[in-house]
């Protein structure tokens, strides 16, 4: 668990970057309602819980940079005992300051009267429009009012920059804390992928996969960090396949893309394993050219590489495997100049993780990819897929889609890989699933 002095600390990090003079403010995510008055499990903007740790709606985030720590401010719902019965309980005020570090708080609904005031005697707001249309439209409001205003009695803030570039770099790099979350969720997602290869078997439903991979995600006080992806046979050459509602045939492959979410932090893992629990001949030898390539990609995981080269490299050894096995025709450098390999390779192979699956942070700097360095978090995840349509190929290839992806820390020697809790060699899921 994350402790409130980390908060804190972030909090300041991100005021001494915004510099004197500027004023620093983040809502918190809305409440979302699936229908009449059901709503959605709440899900707290990444941001806005990466600087303060607050699950609850209608707050709001404000830091001054003055003095040597700057003020940190939460605008949030008082407590209320006839709320709390229903809906259970609030921080309220005394919470905001006691309980999560922050210097004042404030009714929210007091948030019109008061932040006008804060802005007084500031240069800059520091603040992402886009994501909270109603509180764009009052800031800008403010903001036009103050430029009406004769500057040399009333100074306040003309400039609004945008929050995401600074904030979303300090994102980018894990704590050691950070780190330990997502080898939590990490733990708990490859429990449920091992649940899964034990129980699945040809005549099960993917939506029985799915059951099982939540069971497992909810007793260990985890939810799913996104929908899973339980795709049986074809269905796993669909890259964003959720139906999860179709039979699971024998001598098909089960492609499941699962993670779990704690204390705010993903993972996210992706296995492929025969639904009787042996691989045929064809797809061992396809399987094993996805494993090669991933291997060798995280090998390449490593302080000082360019990012660019994980995929390159996994490309490389993906496109050797595809030509050996005749899915691809000539020779190695005329299909990777030529890109052959895009029908059936074709997505990145991987992307930043963290507090969102997809994780904030630059992937490329002044045009040339970025170098890794210690602290950040990425998936590895290579994938092939050949779906029914794809004539051009063996009959025997086509309606596989196979992905193996696993998490990996940047680190000053070898790739720390915080999947291991789950198998992915052949003789590994065979051995797993006839346990």
């Amino acid at each position: 668990m994350i402790k409130q002095k980390e908060y804190a600390k972030r909090r300041t990090q991100l005021m001494e970057i915004a510099g004197q003079g500027g004023v620093i403010i983040l809502r918190s995510a809305t409440q979302k309602f699936r229908n009449n008055d059901a709503s959605y499990p709440y899900r707290q903007d990444s941001d806005f819980l990466y600087l303060s740790g607050l699950n609850e709606p209608e707050s709001m985030i404000v830091l001054l940079p003055e003095g040597d720590q700057g003020r940190s401010l939460l605008f949030c719902r008082e407590r209320d005992s006839h709320r709390e019965m229903w809906d259970g309980g609030m921080v309220g005020l005394e919470g905001a300051v006691e309980q999560f570090g922050f210097d004042e708080a404030y009714p929210i609904n007091e948030m019109k009267k008061r932040l006008p005031r804060l802005l007084h005697g500031c240069e800059r707001v520091h603040y992402d429009l886009g994501k909270d249309p109603e509180f764009d439209h009052l800031l800008i409001g403010w903001m036009n009012e103050f430029r009406a205003k004769t500057r040399k009695k009333y100074q306040a803030p003309d400039e609004i920059i945008a929050l995401n570039h600074s904030l979303h770099e300090m994102r980018l790099f894990k704590s050691r804390t950070e780190i330990a979350a997502m080898r939590k969720s990490a733990r708990v997602a490859a429990s449920a992928h091992r649940r899964a290869m034990r129980v699945c078997e040809p005549g099960m439903n993917e939506a029985e996969i799915h059951a099982e991979l939540l069971y497992t995600f909810i007793r260990n006080q985890c939810e799913a960090s996104y929908i899973p992806i339980v795709g049986g046979g074809a269905n796993a050459c669909v890259l964003h396949y959720i139906g999860n509602r179709d039979e699971l045939k024998d001598g098909d492959m089960l492609l499941i893309d699962a993670g779990a979410e704690y204390d705010g932090y993903a993972s996210d893992i992706t296995r492929t394993f025969p639904v009787n629990g042996t691989f045929s001949g064809p797809q061992r030898d396809l399987y094993q050219v996805v494993l090669a390539a991933q291997l060798k990609a995280i090998d390449e995981v490593r302080e000082g590489n360019p990012w660019g080269q994980v995929h390159e490299t996994a490309v490389q050894v993906a496109t050797a495997g595809m030509i050996d096995l005749g899915i691809i025709k000539g020779g190695l450098d005329e299909a990777l100049d030529e890109e052959y390999f895009n029908d059936y390779y074709v997505h990145n192979t991987g992307h930043w993780l963290g507090l969102d699956v997809h994780d904030v942070g630059e992937y490329e700097i002044d045009g040339h990819s970025r170098v890794l360095e210690p602290g950040m978090v990425l998936t590895v995840e290579p994938g092939i897929y050949i779906p029914p349509s794809a004539t051009a190929v063996d009959e025997k290839w086509r309606g596989m889609g196979i992905r193996i992806e696993d998490n990996v820390v940047v680190t000053r020697k070898e790739a720390d890989v915080l999947t291991t809790d789950i198998c992915k060699t052949v003789d590994e899921i065979e051995a797993l699933m006839a346990s």
